[in-house]
């Protein structure tokens, strides 16, 4: 993008790429030339933004069920939801994403991730031996939310409250 001079009557004639247009000024502005680098990098700094904020409404979106009832098979949070049934739900109806109904069959989508790469939204495994019998939320700051047991319901807990046998990106990015 280059910003060219300021015409008269208060505008700044700007050319981006091959297309000019014109913005309005009041006073005084300051005239500078970006290179494509800088725009390159603009541009990657605005998408990891958006990437954080989509994760963060994935997050506060499944938090507005803490404290929900706990149903095993139960695929809606509003009545009642276990483990898997809560992450589905949440990633259909917060991030417009479908995946499996098992927490089984949830650790086989995406692409795994290590716990220090792990970021808001993705989902965490757990199990006994070599298979998996429960799936939680990363949250962030060490967290989980998940739909953990009768007694207990929909909660937080640390994200390593057991053992995660692994962790899944089912977000994509």
């Amino acid at each position: 993008m280059k910003l060219w001079k300021i015409w008269g009557d208060g505008f700044l004639k700007v050319k981006v790429n091959d297309t000019y247009g014109y913005l309005p000024v009041e006073g005084s502005a300051t005239v500078t030339a970006t290179d494509e680098e800088t725009l390159k990098a603009l541009e990657e700094k605005a998408q990891a933004q958006s990437t954080v904020n989509f994760r963060q409404s994935i997050v506060t979106y499944a938090l507005q069920f803490v404290g929900g009832r706990y149903s095993y098979g139960g695929s809606d949070p509003h009545t009642g939801v276990d483990c898997s049934g809560f992450t589905r739900y949440v990633m259909q109806h917060a991030a417009g994403l479908s995946i499996s109904r098992s927490s089984g069959g949830q650790a086989s989508q995406g692409r795994s991730v290590s716990a220090d790469q792990m970021r808001p939204g993705d989902l965490i495994f757990y199990g006994s031996g070599s298979s998996i019998n429960h799936v939680a939320m990363y949250i962030g700051n060490g967290e989980v939310v998940h739909s953990s047991t009768y007694s207990t319901g929909i909660k937080t807990s640390p994200w390593n409250y057991r053992t995660p046998v692994k962790i899944v990106n089912v977000l994509g990015d």
